[in-house]
């Protein structure tokens, strides 16, 4: 049993770690990619119908070489999830053009607590108060070191909105879908994925042209460009395959909550490779978020404890109630009526 724990643990902290440097990764790539200092490949959404198209070959070719199983689900729950999925996309690239860059952190800083509200609402999930004030503690931290200026237009604010609902209603659904039908994370990613990449890759362009009024195909292609786009494609199977691993191995807020984690490496690595400024008040906002990570980790696994002891409490308490009801049976036996022979009521 104790193996069996710390097997499990060591893969929670693969799958996380997976998650963080394949994230980070392509957040670094996709900036040498699509900066104007760079090679300025500002199609941010065709870019993500390349990378599930990547991710649905390489589910392909698995399943073909029996490395991993295909499960049925509904192909109404597939393409449903896939619009809820292609929502969330188009709509974080529609407010990170829409409105400031400091409302736009604000906005993902908020899927936290719709995180939680919307699994209370579809789940019934409750959460202690020490989660509570954990995930304050994070989203004050990382608001200190992301947040500057905020600005917001109505169009943006709705932009944000949906872009917000829809992602945290994504996340819910990978972990809900995985236990519903009993199937892998990678087996899931595998379904959905084709449908994402199609969609993508037939409106992506148009949504693009929308973003930045430049067709792809009037974009100058170089070696350079390409390298980075397939570093890109290869880094998103990870950081896909590890974003539904750790949803199915932790739930949507813990995903979201420890998830920035990877602002906090993006601003360091940004003021290491690139340049970019770190002030006094990104540190203190980095090492307030770090802490609210550290108290959630324990927050979320107090709550464990506390339920299993629960659990274990409730369970002794029916053994008792059934032994004594069993030892009243035993020697009080019901009455026998002696003329119907049936038990008297």
């Amino acid at each position: 049993m104790e193996s069996e724990k710390k097997s499990s643990a060591v893969s929670d902290v693969g799958a996380w770690a997976m998650n963080v440097v394949s994230s980070v990764g392509i957040i670094m790539a996709n900036k040498q990619l699509m900066s104007s200092s760079g090679y300025g490949f500002g199609f941010a959404t065709t870019l993500t119908g390349f990378h599930f198209a990547v991710t649905a070959l390489v589910g392909l070719v698995s399943n073909a070489a029996g490395y991993s199983a295909s499960k049925y689900v509904p192909m109404w729950e597939l393409l449903w999830f896939s619009i809820v999925a292609n929502m969330s996309i188009t709509g974080m690239n529609f407010s990170l053009m829409l409105n400031s860059v400091g409302f736009y952190q604000i906005s993902k800083l908020s899927m936290i607590p719709v995180v939680c509200v919307m699994e209370w609402i579809l789940h019934s999930k409750h959460y202690s108060r020490e989660v509570k004030m954990a995930v304050m503690v994070v989203v004050v931290g990382v608001g200190v070191c992301t947040v500057t200026d905020v600005k917001v237009n109505a169009k943006g604010f709705i932009c944000a909105c949906v872009a917000v609902l829809s992602t945290s209603l994504q996340q819910i659904s990978i972990g809900s879908l995985q236990k519903k039908y009993s199937i892998g994370s990678f087996e899931l990613l595998s379904k959905t994925a084709p449908i994402q990449a199609v969609s993508l890759l037939v409106f992506g362009p148009f949504v693009d042209y929308f973003l930045n009024g430049n067709a792809i195909i009037d974009y100058k292609m170089s070696y350079g460009a390409l390298f980075f786009i397939l570093l890109s494609c290869s880094l998103a199977v990870f950081c896909n395959m590890s974003q539904y691993l750790c949803i199915g191995r932790f739930s949507a807020t813990s995903f979201q909550v420890l998830g920035h984690m990877k602002t906090v490496c993006v601003l360091i690595l940004g003021w290491v490779l690139f340049d970019s400024a770190l002030t006094l008040k990104n540190i203190m906002g980095m090492i307030i978020a770090v802490l609210g990570m550290v108290v959630y980790s324990w927050a979320v696994e107090l709550e464990k404890q506390s339920n299993a002891k629960t659990a274990l409490n409730v369970k002794n308490s029916l053994t008792e109630e059934e032994i004594r009801l069993l030892k009243e049976g035993v020697e009080h036996p019901p009455a026998k009526d002696i003329e119907l022979g049936d038990s008297k009521v």
